[in-house]
C-alpha cells in the first residue's frame, strides 16, 4: 500500500519509473511493424489518431483538471489557480513552438522543420520525436509531484495513458525507417531510443515539484500545454495529410474516451 505521503525520493522514483514504462512502450508498440510491414496509411492514420485522442484526454483530466485543483489548494483561490494554468499553457505551447524553429528536425510526412542541418535524415527524425516525447514524459513525471497517495493512482493512470499512445508513435516511426532501408534490428532500436527521453524528462519533473511544491500546478500547466501543442501541430495534422481524415477523426474519439474511463476509474 501506498503510504499517504511520499518522500522525496519516492516521488521521485515513481515518477522516473512511470516515465521511463511509458517511453519503453514506444518499442514495445513497434514489435508488431517487424511482423506486418505493409500496413496501411489507413490503419496508420487511425492509430495516430487513437494516440491523438489519449494525449487529448490526459491533457484535460490528468493535468489542467488537477492542476487547477492543486492551484486552488495552494494559492486558495480558484482565480489565482485558472490564471496560473492559463499562463502556464500558453507559456508551454509557445516553448515548444520556440523549440520546433530554433532545433532542426524532420517529420516523414511533413518534412523537415527549423534551421538547415547537415545531419542525416534519420537524426533530424529522431530530434523531431524526442522534442514530441519530451512534455509527456514531464507530464508523467509532474503527475506525481503530489506527493500523495492520490498523485499515485492519477500519475499512474497518466503514464498508463502516454505508455498506450506511444505504442502506436512507435509503429510510426519504425515503418518508414524500415522503408528507408534500415534492417528491422536497428529500425527497432531507434524506435525505442525515441521514447528514452520520457524518463529523463519524468526526473525533471517529479524532482521540481517534489523539492518546490507551490510549482506543481505551473508545472501541470507547463506539460499540458506542450502536449496541447503537440497534438494540433504535429499528430492531427500527419493523419490528415493521407486523405483519410474521417477514420482518424474516430480514432481520436475512442482514443479520448479510452483514456477518459482509465483516468476516472484509476485516478
Amino acid at each position: 500500500m501506498v503510504a499517504e505521503t511520499l518522500t522525496l525520493t519516492q516521488t521521485v522514483l515513481y515518477g522516473v519509473g512511470a516515465s521511463a514504462a511509458a517511453g519503453l512502450a514506444t518499442g514495445v508498440g513497434a514489435l508488431p511493424g517487424l511482423y506486418f510491414r505493409n500496413l496501411s496509411r489507413r490503419t496508420l492514420d487511425a492509430l495516430l489518431g487513437f494516440a491523438a485522442g489519449v494525449m487529448l484526454a490526459a491533457t484535460a483530466f490528468s493535468l489542467v483538471v488537477p492542476g487547477i485543483e492543486y492551484g486552488e489548494q495552494i494559492y486558495g483561490a480558484k482565480t489565482w489557480a485558472v490564471a496560473m494554468m492559463v499562463g502556464g499553457m500558453l507559456f508551454g505551447a509557445v516553448f515548444l513552438d520556440r523549440c520546433d524553429k530554433w532545433l532542426p528536425h524532420e517529420h516523414f510526412f511533413k518534412g523537415p522543420e527549423g534551421p538547415s542541418s547537415s545531419l542525416r535524415k534519420t537524426w533530424l527524425f529522431v530530434l523531431a520525436i524526442t522534442l514530441h516525447n519530451f512534455p509527456e514524459g514531464l507530464a508523467v513525471g509532474v503527475g506525481f509531484g503530489g506527493g500523495t497517495e492520490k498523485a499515485v493512482a492519477d500519475g499512474t493512470a497518466l503514464a498508463l495513458g502516454i505508455g498506450l499512445q506511444n505504442m502506436p508513435e512507435g509503429l510510426a516511426v519504425l515503418l518508414p525507417l524500415m522503408r528507408e532501408g534500415y534492417s528491422p534490428g536497428r529500425a527497432l532500436w531507434i524506435a525505442t531510443a525515441t521514447g528514452l527521453v520520457e524518463p529523463v524528462a519524468g526526473l525533471l519533473g517529479a524532482g521540481l515539484v517534489g523539492i518546490f511544491a507551490p510549482v506543481l500546478p505551473l508545472a501541470m500547466a507547463l506539460a499540458a500545454g506542450a502536449m496541447l501543442f503537440v497534438i494540433s501541430d504535429e499528430i492531427i495534422p500527419e493523419t490528415h495529410r493521407g486523405g483519410y481524415e474521417r477514420v482518424a477523426t474516430f480514432g481520436v474519439m475512442v482514443g479520448f474516451v479510452v483514456m477518459m474511463a482509465m483516468d476516472t476509474l484509476l485516478g
